[in-house]
This record gives structure tokens, sequence and C-alpha cells, in this order.
């Protein structure tokens, strides 16, 4: 196994560690830390994997790339389902992603890859950096948020509330704008 594949597998394994410092209301600063910590990870195994490749000349890893997919679903999903449970966001918003994320992963999974989009709307939504990287930007802000506010018990405060409710809302849009993205480019002849 390849380091950078531990280094995914360590860090969606993180998620179970956030989830129960959340629900224990333990201190902000650590679990905001680890949550940090986590999406940091995120980003350095490709890093990792490309200085394998490329460096150390070792194959590419055959399972990589689909591990860092299911590592990002499994984060993403976890947070989604942990702050339905504490009632902090409607149901609806998860039911709406896990559809989103089912139907996209299957078009690209049918066209091949979701890497190289070939359409300019797709590339600047989804695989530019800016899209990339607005999006973990958006979602490090929005699930540090939530948690904070859970772990805080700020979220009995309307304002500290609309906040959150604001900052899902984006993400929300952005996560579906990005889906759009990805079944649009799945539809497009080679």
């Amino acid at each position: 196994m390849r380091y950078a594949d531990i280094l995914t597998l360590f860090r969606t394994g993180l998620i179970f560690l956030i989830v129960y410092l959340v629900l224990i209301h333990f201190s902000a600063v650590i679990t905001l830390f680890i949550i940090l910590l986590m999406f940091g990870l995120d980003g350095l195994d490709g890093t990792v994997a490309r200085y394998e490749v490329h460096k150390l000349h070792k194959t590419p890893s055959k399972y990589g790339a689909r591990l860092d997919v299911a590592g990002d679903r499994v984060t993403e999903y976890v947070f989604w389902i942990l702050f339905v449970f504490v009632h902090i966001i409607p149901m609806f918003i998860l039911l709406l992603i896990v559809i989103r994320h089912s139907f996209a992963d299957a078009f690209m999974a049918a066209k091949g890859t979701s890497s190289k989009m070939k359409s300019k709307f797709a590339k600047i939504v989804y695989s530019s950096n800016i899209g990339r990287g607005g999006v973990n930007v958006v979602k490090i802000i929005t699930f540090s948020y939530l948690s904070w506010l859970y772990i805080t018990q700020n979220f009995l405060n309307a304002n500290y509330m609309m906040v959150g409710w604001i900052l899902t809302g984006v993400l929300f849009v952005y996560i579906m704008v990005r889906g759009i993205a990805e079944i649009y480019e799945s539809s497009l002849n080679d």
C-alpha cells in the first residue's frame, strides 16, 4: 500500500473521531484543529501520490484515485449525517446531496473519469483550481462552523444559526452546480 493511500485512510478515519468529539461537546479548539488537519491531509495525499510516482518512480496506485474519492464521500456524508442528527440542518439537504453524488458519480463513471473535463463550464466549476479549491474552502468553513455551533451550543442563538444556514446554503449550491457540471460533461460526445 502506498503512503498516499495510508494518508487517505487515516484522514478518512479522523471523521469518526471528529463526530465523537462534536457529540460530547469536547473542546471546540481541539476539534476544529482536527477538522483542519483532516482537510489538510486531503490535499496532501494527492501530492504524496504524485511524489511517489514521479520522484520515487513507483507505479501509480491501482486504487489511489478511487480511494481518495471514497474518502471524500465518507467524510462529507458523515458530516451531513452528523448535522442532521443534531438537528442543525434539515434531512432534505442530506438526501439531495446523496442523490446528486449518486447520479453524478454514476454518469461520470460511465464516461470513465471526472478529472479530464472538456467543456469550459465543467472546467471552471469542477476541475479548475478555483472550482476544486473553492468547494473545499467552503466545506472547511461550513463544517467547522457547524461543529463549533453544536459544541458551544450556540445553535440555540438565532443569529448564529442564521450564519450556519447561510454557509450550508452556499455549500449546497456549490455542490449542486458542480454536480450539474459533471452530469453535463458526461452527456457530451467524445
